[in-house]
């Protein structure tokens, strides 16, 4: 059968015929043809993720390096503090940090990871916006720095309470790492980069392989009983039962990294009265926002009946009349609760934990609490 237009032109990561002959429904995400289940479907590979090991495919992330001329990682770091509230200086070799890039309006054009290899600075940015975070960094650093695009590497995410064991027979060093750890590692006879660190809310590991190695670390990992390949659809309820954002969904161009309660990210360095603060864009707006409050903020809301609340549902204070106070941004059933669980935007006076709202479902306004995130406890091995 062939392929339709809108399928023809979607890239394909380097594990692409691994998830075909594994069974991926795959759809199209963020221009690429990703799995977004495999047949032991979501609510398992969900499931699994929380009681042994996931491996994920995030080959679809960008990957890029920042070298500095002058040879010296400090001036990278101070390169791009120019684009991120972020203390970047403050990185130790070997460790990785969550920023995010500003806009002169304060606003969030994209979150990442960035990571001090020692003589370069190691960024992952997402998928949609990776394009445009590399022109963004060529267009502003590249006085000071060499950026490359890791284009010809790939991407994968091992997590999981077994995830430690199941990399520790390909990896000597990793049960020796801790969270936020990041670095050069051999993987399976593989020159890798390894972070331990991930978006689901375990503990675990992401992997920067080589592309033409990927299918081969990929099978290799999956040998094991307690590794199964886990989708979009798990990595979505995941992440959600985290409290963690989804760039274009929780924060955007229009929300302050105080609004998206994100404060923990940005370091006292780069706040008012800090021995760096300012000088990244929109920081008027931003520490603003630190020193008198934003007017909104991202919260955990936990419905108090059966049925989930999606996306783009208009939250209200009263049951009935009133005018909209604020939408949900993520929503839908959290498997490990066994319940429905979503984040959303409201105004701060209405943010306090146990303040009840109705969200608009289907004509009907159905009543939720704001509630504390995560969702579920975190497993970081500290």
């Amino acid at each position: 059968m062939p392929l339709p237009d809108d399928q023809k032109s979607l890239r394909h990561t380097p594990l692409h015929a691994l998830h075909v002959s594994l069974g991926g429904k795959m759809v199209p995400f963020a221009g690429y043809d990703m799995p977004v289940q495999y047949p032991a479907g979501v609510l398992k590979e969900h499931l699994h993720t929380r009681a042994a090991a996931g491996l994920f495919d995030v080959s679809h992330m960008g990957q890029l390096a920042l070298r500095p001329k002058s040879g010296k990682v400090e001036d990278a770091a101070r390169a791009l503090e120019r684009l991120v509230p972020q203390d970047i200086v403050a990185i130790a070799p070997g460790r990785q940090r969550y920023a995010q890039f500003t806009n002169a309006d304060g606003g969030i054009l994209d979150d990442l990871m960035v990571a001090n290899f020692g003589d370069h600075l190691f960024l992952v940015v997402n998928a949609a916006c990776k394009d445009a975070d590399e022109a963004h960094l060529r267009a502003h650093l590249a006085d000071d720095c060499v950026i490359d695009s890791l284009a010809d590497r790939a991407l994968i995410a091992l997590q999981g309470p077994k995830a430690e064991a199941a990399l520790a027979k390909l990896c000597a060093e990793a049960p020796s790492m801790t969270f936020m750890d990041a670095g050069p590692h051999e993987v399976a006879g593989i020159q890798c980069f390894v972070s331990r660190s991930g978006y689901t809310g375990e503990d675990g590991f992401e992997i920067s392989v080589p592309a033409a190695d990927a299918e081969r670390l990929a099978k290799t990992l999956l040998e094991n009983p307690d590794v199964l390949p886990i989708g979009l659809g798990a990595r979505d309820s995941l992440r959600l039962e985290a409290g963690l954002c989804l760039y274009g969904h929780d924060i955007d161009t229009a929300t302050t990294p105080v609004e998206a309660a994100l404060e923990w990210s940005v370091q006292k360095s780069r706040r008012s009265g800090g021995m760096r603060a300012g000088g990244f864009p929109g920081a008027g707006k931003i520490l603003a926002h630190f020193d008198n409050g934003a007017s909104r903020r991202r919260v955990g809301l936990l419905a108090l009946g059966r049925a989930p609340v999606r996306e783009g549902a208009l939250l209200f204070a009263d049951q009935a009349g009133g005018e909209p106070i604020g939408k949900v941004t993520s929503g839908g059933f959290g498997p490990s609760l066994n319940a429905p669980v979503a984040m959303g935007y409201v105004p701060t006076n209405l943010s306090a934990l146990g303040t009840k709202l109705f969200a608009e479902v289907r004509g009907q306004r159905l009543p939720l609490a704001v509630a504390a995130m995560p969702f579920v406890k975190n497993t970081y091995k500290r």
